[in-house]
Formats: structure tokens, sequence, C-alpha cells
């Protein structure tokens, strides 16, 4: 998917250079940040398609960012954590991260992971059978535009979370298994995917839910993943 435009915010400058050069390559208009402070005042004035952002930062960190811009903006953020600092990814999906990637890492997966989150962008559907819209308590959700509402107020919905539900409604009422979950979202499998996903439909429910903890529309099947269920 290329003309996207991204913005890659990390403190190394020799990093930064090496991704802008090879995104710009494969036809991504690339903007540039060297810190937290520096990504708010681009952010300011630009819209972006996609954040890259590294958690390891001097001053504010990679996750307390993310979750300050998750209070103002649903752009698909993409971390790059440290090797092997599974509670940094934990940290950063729960603040509203779309997927991370561990450094060190090939440039081409990086790639392959931009364009796996940018595919999950909810586009209109497209001559489908299911309903217009389905109805969760006060929350009603468009299934053509993407868009999940309680009342007059839209609900800000990640990347992740769009994709999410696009796929729950897609088979109301038929449980998703969390591997498949894992490769609808274009993601490898295993288990910590399995648990980033884990994740991805906690900050889901909680903004669905009138109570997370005892869900009552986007349900656990027992052995059989999640299913949503309207009313």
């Amino acid at each position: 998917m290329s003309d996207a435009h991204l913005l890659i915010v990390d403190d190394d400058e020799r990093i930064r250079g090496l991704l802008q050069k090879f995104l710009i390559r494969h036809g991504f208009l690339v903007s540039a940040a060297k810190d937290a402070g520096h990504a708010r005042r681009i952010l300011s004035g630009l819209e972006f398609d996609l954040i890259v952002l590294d958690v390891m930062m001097p001053g504010e960190d990679g996750v307390s960012l993310t979750r300050a811009l998750r209070e103002e903006i649903a752009t698909p953020i993409l971390l790059l954590t440290a090797k092997g600092e599974t509670e940094d990814r934990i940290r950063g999906l729960e603040a509203g991260a779309d997927d991370y990637l561990s450094k060190p890492f090939e440039p081409k997966e990086l790639l392959l992971r931009i364009n796996a989150v940018l595919r999950r962008v909810p586009a209109p559907a497209e001559g489908s059978e299911a309903p217009k819209q389905l109805k969760l308590g006060p929350v009603r959700y468009d299934v053509e535009r993407g868009e999940m509402w309680r009342g007059e107020d839209l609900i800000r919905l990640t990347a992740t979370e769009a994709q999410l539900m696009r796929i729950f409604s897609a088979q109301p009422g038929e449980p998703v298994s969390r591997a498949k979950l894992v490769e609808d979202l274009g993601r490898d499998r295993g288990q910590a995917q399995e648990r980033a996903v884990d994740v991805q439909i906690t900050r889901l429910r909680r903004k669905l839910e009138a109570d997370p903890k005892q869900p009552r529309y986007l349900q656990t099947v027992r052995g059989a993943g999640y299913m949503l269920a309207p009313d």
C-alpha cells in the first residue's frame, strides 16, 4: 500500500535515517521525529496513516506517548520494542498500539508488518448480506462504515479494534478462535500473538461493555474463542 504517509519516531538518528530511506524506496511518504515532543509538534499539523514508534526513548517513552495519542487520534501505531521485553509489548498493546516488532529486525519484516496494519484499517463492506447495524445494548455498530456509536457519540476505535469488529460482525453469534483472529489480523502464529489478541479484546470490551469483567456482547466461548452476541 504505497503513498501512505508514515511517521517514524526514534531517538537514534542512524536508525531513523535508514528506516526513512528504506520506506521511501518502497513507495511511502515518510516523516521522522527524534523524540515524543518533536512527534507531538509534527502531529499537531499533519495527519498520518501509521506511526512507527520506538518504546525506549529518553524523556517520554513510546508507551506513554501511545497512551496520550490514543486520547486524541486513532492512527495505527506500530511499536519497536527491545528483544525479549514481553512486558513492554503488553503495556504497549494495553496503551493502544496496534502491533509491535522486536529489535533487532529485518527491514523487510517491518515492511510486512506495516502493510498488515494498514490493511486492517476498515474499508466499507461490499454487498454484504449481514445486517447494516448491530445493536449491542446502548452501543450500535454500523457494519458498512465500521463505526461504533453510543447515542450521538462516536466511539474511537484503533485500526486493530476496528478490524476485530469487522471480523466478529461478519459472523455474529458464531465463535471465532484466537488462532483465526491472529491469522485474520495478518500476524505470525504463536502464543505471544494470541496473548496480544487477548489484550486487544480486553481493550475493545472496555469500549463496548457496561461491565468489561462480565462481558455480555463480546463473549469468551470456552475452548472455542470469542463471539459477538448482539441483541
